[in-house]
């Protein structure tokens, strides 16, 4: 029996198939399915960890301990997790351990455009790429036992459009493998384990050894595979981009990456020697073409695919016409293919803040202090845009205490404000925010609290106290936290109370000392809350722009004057707090 399956959603069936049974992760679009669907099984723990590196301490944790585990983050997550990355690479494992990491190619929702393929050749580990939603749950497997074999963490590299794209999957007979009867004993090898400069040094040629084991294993890794077609032409692939080769080159000869590292040297010799050009197509980083250039093989990649950017089938068309790969009869058919096929232009469509979200009256309440404001990663990150124009800076997740930190030592005139969410702050904000009170700024950090991880689809959190799996647990608060370090000077309000935001804010930016505000307001979305919508009275409206300012979807600017639709409104009253001719009536107190 088969079933459409979201490639994330792949990825946790063959974990649980293969008898992982501890898995964790941080979330983040692409990848914040897999976790979410690996919870749903039985007999498993899932969890959200406070970030990518807690995760993977937690997955080679279980895997110390005996137990196969499942750790999946996106590309930037690789970043933050990527010292455990590399210890664990050094220490090896007791069970299996499978890291599924989601590239994001055009940076669909991410701040950074990466190839993880260079973690693994950084770490010397391997890595495996599937290229559909069956190869998804069947190369999670299959990194588990290799883990097991090689006694090393496993890669396996999900781009965006593998993750959140649905293709057949063949549901399993056979029943996962039972969990043991009785918890076994740790297993103690700290010459192993405890890697001091003494053991690592030790453990370093095993890492190297290891890596040249599993090199020979992929001239015989069944998934990678040589398909013979026209000899005249051959491409090395793997993933989505094998999918777009086939679709534009179908008579050419493919050997097809399963494996995309270590490279199978033997295998690419051997097919470079069947064919008349060679040529590479991958997204990103050129590993395949810079290997096969090492090993003083004649091959183009870069020359005729972009670095930059995600593939599809129209891109590799264009590129393979403008490099005079395809032959006339059939570029005339895809020429007439890519002009009926042509997208019509959409209109620019930029994300925004949703109607009575709270992030929308705080940014405007910062925006008029005049402030020079330190963002983050979040959904209030869109506060940078205009109307509300009110972010200077975003960088990664909690880089913007510290940056505020770094600026007021830089010695400039501006009050300075670090603006960070809920989850964000749980995330990466703690150390930062130790740092401001222990090397002595006086930054204002307001933490805008909506109570869940909003951006990637409302997860939880340790700020809410409900576990993944939807266990009621202890809420980590962060007032109680930022007392805790020391901080003196802190307030807690609702950011939809304009007038005391206002004076709050202003009271913590003249203040000398480093202070923080909690702006609590629960994300709309979460709490579904929806009142009835105010009006305009066109008599009173003087289209002055005012409300306009807040950059709120309902309010529509008509010839003379602005009117509300209900439809999108949720009665949060935030633009009748704003106008100063009292023209937006609040239809509740009528």
């Amino acid at each position: 029996m088969k079933k459409m399956m979201l490639g994330n959603e792949a990825f946790a069936y063959g974990a649980y198939l293969a008898g992982a049974r501890v898995g964790a992760a941080y979330p983040g679009t692409p990848s914040t399915e897999i976790m979410e669907a690996y919870a749903t099984y039985p007999g498993v723990h899932a969890e959200w960890a406070p970030n990518e590196k807690v995760a993977l301490d937690v997955g080679i944790g279980a895997a110390y301990a005996g137990t196969r585990a499942l750790v999946s983050l996106k590309q930037v997550g690789l970043n933050v997790a990527a010292d455990a990355l590399f210890y664990s690479s050094y220490t090896g494992l007791k069970a299996g351990l499978v890291l599924v990491v989601a590239d994001d190619p055009s940076m669909h929702s991410s701040s950074t455009e990466q190839d993880s393929r260079s973690y693994a050749k950084a770490a010397k580990v391997p890595m495996l790429e599937p290229a559909d939603s069956e190869e998804a749950k069947l190369f999670t497997g299959i990194a588990l036992d290799l883990s097991e074999k090689f006694d090393t963490p496993v890669l396996v590299r999900s781009v965006t459009r593998i993750s959140h794209s649905a293709t057949p999957v063949e549901i399993s007979d056979v029943p996962p493998p039972p969990a043991p009867s009785e918890p076994p004993m740790y297993d103690r090898q700290p010459l192993k384990f405890v890697m001091v400069p003494a053991n690592a040094r030790t453990r370093h040629p095993i890492v190297v050894e290891r890596l040249e084991q599993v090199k020979e294993f992929a001239e015989t890794f069944p998934h990678n595979r040589i398909e013979m077609g026209d000899e005249s032409l051959g491409i090395v692939t793997s993933g989505t981009s094998y999918q777009y080769a086939r679709e534009i080159f179908p008579n050419a000869s493919f050997l097809k990456l399963g494996m995309v590292w270590p490279l199978p040297e033997k295998m690419i010799r051997e097919f470079a020697s069947r064919v008349k050009t060679l040529i590479v197509v991958e997204e990103l980083v050129p590993v395949f073409e810079e290997y096969i250039r090492w090993l003083g093989l004649p091959v183009r990649g870069r020359d005729i695919f972009p670095e930059i950017g995600e593939f599809s089938p129209h891109l590799v068309k264009e590129c393979a016409l403008a490099a005079g790969l395809i032959e006339e009869e059939d570029k005339a058919k895809a020429e007439a293919a890519a002009t009926t096929a042509a997208t019509p232009q959409l209109p620019n469509r930029p994300p925004m803040l949703c109607a009575g979200c709270g992030h929308r009256a705080l940014f405007h309440v910062i925006r008029e202090s005049g402030a020079l404001v330190l963002g983050d990663i979040g959904c209030y990150t869109l506060s940078f845009a205009p109307p509300l124009n009110a972010i200077h800076t975003t960088g990664c997740m909690g880089a913007g205490i510290g940056q505020a930190h770094g600026v007021a030592k830089g010695g400039v005139k501006d009050r300075i404000i670090a603006v960070l969410g809920d989850s964000t702050f749980m995330h990466s904000g703690i150390h930062p925010l130790i740092n401001v009170l222990y090397n002595e700024s006086n930054v204002t950090t307001i933490i805008s609290d909506n109570r869940v991880t909003a951006m990637t689809g409302s997860q939880q959190h340790p700020g809410t106290g409900i576990t993944l799996q939807g266990k009621h647990t202890t809420e980590v608060k962060p007032e109680e936290l930022v007392r805790g370090m020391g901080f003196k000077k802190i307030d807690i309000l609702d950011p939809h109370d304009i007038d005391n935001l206002a004076k709050v804010l202003e009271d913590h930016l003249n203040s000398n000392q480093p202070s923080v505000i909690i702006a609590r307001r629960p994300c709309v979305i979460l709490t579904k809350e929806r009142h009835t919508p105010p009006i305009v009275d066109k008599e009173l409206c003087v289209d002055c722009g005012s409300c306009m300012e807040i950059g709120c979807t309902p309010l529509i600017q008509e010839d003379g004057y602005v009117r509300i639709d209900p439809i999108l409104c949720n009665g949060c009253n935030l633009c009748i707090k704003i106008c100063p001719a009292e023209a937006i009536i609040d239809q509740q107190k009528e």
